[in-house]
């Protein structure tokens, strides 16, 4: 294939699954399975595409899954998943032990399995997926403490799901020191991403690019060593990758908006990328004795699996049982399984050929019965806030030369912002308001000028009240103009007794 005739297949892939993400929205259906169809339909049996290479197809996929995570960690804001923190890590640790010896033992005697070959199978089977959860999961208007406890989950219980894929499918004998391994490449996975995330962020802060465009490159290129160097170090680079997006994307970050936009359009594609490279893979004819297999092990998942698994993870952190049944229903599969499944092809274990076709089809069915059901679950569950507020957005741009910074602020729906006075937000020394643009129309405010929802401030601050003057917007956002009172916010009266702004 020539390069123009490839170059114009693959645009014309992106746009179509561009196009597809306004047709799931209109449908109800995750955008996942028309990116799935896009592939078949290109496929040997359609198109006639021949693609069999497994171990690229491996490759590419964790590569995608690497950006998936990088906008994942990016984009999830740490005051919002924090009360959830604990859950988050037991639903990715404790909650994937129990899965999987669930999931393995149902599979030995439903489907005659050998005892590894089925931990493999449940290993496999237990993760839950990064790129389905940030795509449906946003849309539904959850409670924040559920929805970041779920993303936690999927950005984080890959990597233990990958080590223990590896160990299973290899032909390694199993000792004592094996759990020891995987909790050595855990921790030093952590503590990897917590170092690169925090040296990135000090660096981004302290170097003055030419571009705005450059940020979002070199933020995605610290996100993308923390994962080569924890693999070089034989550590977990997915879990190096998520934990060092999230440190990132929580700091204060020159142009943070351009940042995140740039992750996102990132993930899109790699999503996009991913599931259409998974349906050229697969071979269709293959997938009817799949069938049978898979509505087995779909039904041990969801009515077993899944059920206990959130159980043994929440019930310590006396998570009320009408969310911990949203949470087992939220459980979404995606894309990772399916790699995991190529993971155990590669390595050679035994009927891994099977696993990749029963994956693709449970993926499928799962996707068609939690994705499309998620939010009349959530609201039979009574879990749902339909007027769930979003947290003020705060973008930041470094003016070098001037020694200060232009704060990009919008107030969004929801927000104790509206109908505080200007002169009310009482920012620190050194802060002012210079514009707000309201209906496509900007003007000058002044201490009288009373916001609104959806207005656009843009604030001038120097290098020394930047920090508190965004600390102080976000405690206005939070508890309205009379927060200073409430929890002696440090952007007080007192720091600014006669400024206008």
């Amino acid at each position: 294939m020539s390069l123009e005739v490839l170059l114009g297949v693959v645009a014309a892939v992106v746009l179509i699954g561009v196009l597809a993400v306004r047709v799931s929205v209109r449908l109800g259906l995750p955008s996942l399975l028309l990116y799935l169809g896009i592939g078949i339909l290109l496929g040997e049996a359609v198109l006639g595409v021949h693609f069999s290479d497994a171990a690229l197809t491996e490759n590419l996929g964790l590569a995608a899954l690497v950006l998936i995570l990088v906008e994942g960690g990016l984009t999830t804001r740490w005051q919002a998943v924090r009360p959830s923190l604990g859950v988050g890590i037991g639903l990715s640790t404790i909650a994937v032990v129990v899965s999987i010896a669930v999931a393995a033992t149902s599979l030995h005697f439903l489907l005659d399995l050998e005892w590894r070959t089925a931990f493999l199978w449940g290993a496999v089977l237990s993760s839950t997926d990064a790129a389905a959860v940030f795509s449906v999961l946003r849309g539904v208007g959850v409670p924040p403490r559920l929805a970041g406890a779920l993303e936690l989950e999927s950005g984080m219980n890959d990597a233990p799901v990958v080590l223990a894929v590896l160990l299973l499918a290899s032909t390694d004998p199993l000792t004592w020191l094996t759990p020891l391994l995987v909790v050595y490449e855990l921790v030093a996975g952590a503590a990897m991403g917590l170092a690169l995330g925090f040296a990135g962020a000090w660096g981004l802060r302290r170097a003055a690019l030419p571009s705005t465009g450059l940020y979002p490159l070199a933020a995605l290129g610290v996100c993308v060593i923390g994962f080569s160097g924890g693999q070089l170090a034989h550590a977990s680079g997915l879990l190096a990758t998520y934990v060092c997006a999230l440190v990132l994307g929580n700091s204060r970050l020159p142009h943070r908006g351009g940042v995140l936009s740039f992750a996102e359009g990132t993930g899109w594609l790699a999503q996009i990328g991913l599931f259409v490279l998974l349906g050229l893979y697969v071979s269709p004819a293959r997938l009817v004795d799949a069938i049978i297999p898979a509505l087995i092990a779909a039904a041990v998942l969801l009515l077993l699996a899944r059920p206990l698994s959130v159980l043994a993870a929440a019930t310590p952190f006396k998570v009320p049982w009408r969310e911990q049944a949203f949470l087992s229903w939220a459980g979404l599969r995606g894309a990772v399984p399916i790699v995991l499944a190529l993971i155990a092809l590669v390595e050679g274990a035994p009927g891994a050929e099977q696993l990749v076709d029963v994956v693709f089809v449970l993926v499928v069915i799962l996707t068609l019965l939690q994705g499309t059901t998620l939010p009349w679950v959530a609201r039979l569950l009574r879990v749902v806030r339909s007027a769930e507020a979003r947290e003020v957005e705060v973008d930041a741009a470094p003016l070098d030369e001037l020694g200060a910074n232009l704060l990009q602020v919008r107030i969004p729906a929801g927000s104790r912002l509206r109908g505080v006075y200007v002169r009310e937000l009482r920012l620190p020394v050194g802060a002012q308001v210079s514009l707000v643009v309201r209906e496509e129309k900007a003007f000058t405010p002044n201490g009288q000028t009373r916001l609104r929802e959806h207005d656009q401030l843009l604030v001038v601050a120097t290098a020394e009240a930047r920090d508190r003057t965004e600390e102080r917007l976000r405690a206005v956002d939070r508890g309205g103009a009379l927060v200073r009172w409430r929890e002696g916010d440090p952007g007080s009266a007192r720091d600014n007794p006669g400024a206008p702004a």
